[in-house]
């Protein structure tokens, strides 16, 4: 288990080289949408934004806002749906906060992620030190009888490993707006990811030393069920508190850029016009914010209604995060061939060993996103399908500018 931990940071590092190259050599508001549409053209990056504003981003600010409704309710239940009315309110409020401006989105984003890393160094603190030692495991039901990663598959625990890690990508959308970025923004990159890979070790770490390993594996807050066993009820509400707070990081965080990647296609997309308006008192996108956090509020809804909460919309997410990660990684070999010349402040090591490396992940991943986690991967597959019936509409008005 901790091995696969270890090696969701390296490969997080690895794409984080690849991404350091296209932030550097192509700085853009638009991220990631950029180097598709450098790289492939028009149409392809149309049907990116369409997926990133639809399923990606609006996937993971309602996956993340269920996580803060499940442990919050540890707290305070509210009743039967008690997560999903929780992930309502927090998609709300902090779709707010960063319509108000940018300077209170960053505010927030700073005091959550301290917040956050106070939480996880109270897990390792109480895990590795405090908590006793857990009662021995019950014997196998019977002889010879597999793990769980044997029967689901190391690609599927990968893929819940590589979505927690996920959010490093997102340092392409403020290339742009980075001092100095050719110096700052690889460095910046691995520094953060080799930080949060030994959190996250150290934090599993605590939870199989404090629980055990079959109490880790049968609990859905895993946390709390840690710092209830070492301080009780108390300790219980305290940490449920924190990771709840931790949630919030991802949510603002992924409002922040998400907003910036819709403003980007709407800026060259007519059909899609109104998400191309930046407000410059705010110094945010507005529109695009708004209707970004009417769509993960949707997604809350849809989450409720099918009774998936967390895992359902990370299954809902991942083939098409997958499959455009995938097609980033490829556009780095596209524009090292389409633009020879174009100035490369950073160049990934080890090319083209290292990005090939990273494509090949991206593509196993989503072979393992599509056969593994049936119906909910299909409706995200459904709603890019729908952005395919947008496209050719938007291709029958005046063309983008290239």
């Amino acid at each position: 288990m901790l091995a696969v931990w270890a090696a969701g940071g390296v490969f997080a590092m690895i794409g984080a080289l690849c991404y350091g190259e296209l932030a550097t050599a192509f700085p853009s508001a638009g991220g990631e949408y950029h180097f598709i549409r450098r790289a492939f053209g028009p149409a392809l990056s149309f049907l990116y934004g369409w997926a990133r504003m639809t399923v990606i981003v609006a996937g993971s600010i309602a996956v993340f806002a269920f996580l803060f409704g499940d442990y919050l309710s540890r707290v305070v239940n509210l009743g039967p749906h008690s997560p999903a009315i929780y992930a309502a309110i927090v998609v709300i409020a902090l779709t707010v906060v960063n319509y108000i401006g940018i300077r209170e989105g960053k505010a927030t984003q700073n005091i959550f992620t301290v917040l956050e890393v106070g939480g996880l160094v109270l897990i390792v603190v109480a895990g590795l030190v405090l908590a006793p030692d857990p009662a021995p495991a019950a014997p196998a039901a019977a002889a010879g009888s597999n793990p769980w990663y044997f029967e689901a598959g190391l690609a599927t625990a990968m893929l819940f490993v590589l979505f927690t890690y996920g959010g490093w990508n997102d340092a392409a959308y403020i290339s742009a707006e980075v001092r100095d970025p050719s110096r700052n923004m690889v460095r910046a990159l691995l520094f953060a990811i080799g930080l949060v890979m030994l959190l996250y070790l150290l934090v599993n770490a605590a939870y199989v030393k404090g629980l055990g390993y079959d109490a880790l594996a049968r609990s859905d807050a895993v946390a709390a069920d840690l710092l209830k066993r070492v301080w009780g009820q108390t300790g219980e509400k305290v940490i449920s508190v924190m990771i709840a707070i931790a949630a919030l990081t991802s949510v603002n965080g992924s409002i922040i850029v998400g907003a910036r990647s819709n403003y980007a296609l709407g800026r060259d997309w007519p059909v899609l016009a109104f998400l191309g308006r930046w407000d410059e008192a705010s110094g945010s996108p507005r529109t695009a914010i708004l209707v970004q956090g009417a769509i993960a509020l949707a997604l809350v809804g849809f989450g409720a209604v099918q009774q998936a909460g967390f895992k359902g919309l990370v299954e809902y997410s991942l083939p098409v995060f997958w499959g455009f990660f995938m097609l980033t990684g490829i556009a780095l070999f596209v524009l090292r061939s389409k633009e020879p010349d174009a100035p490369r402040p950073f160049r990934v090591p080890g090319y083209p060993v290292v990005p090939a490396i990273f494509v090949a992940m991206c593509a196993y991943l989503l072979y393992s996103s599509v056969t593994y986690h049936g119906k909910h991967a299909l409706v995200g597959l459904a709603v890019l399908g729908i952005g395919a019936l947008v496209l050719l509409v938007a291709r029958r008005r005046p063309s983008p500018a290239v």
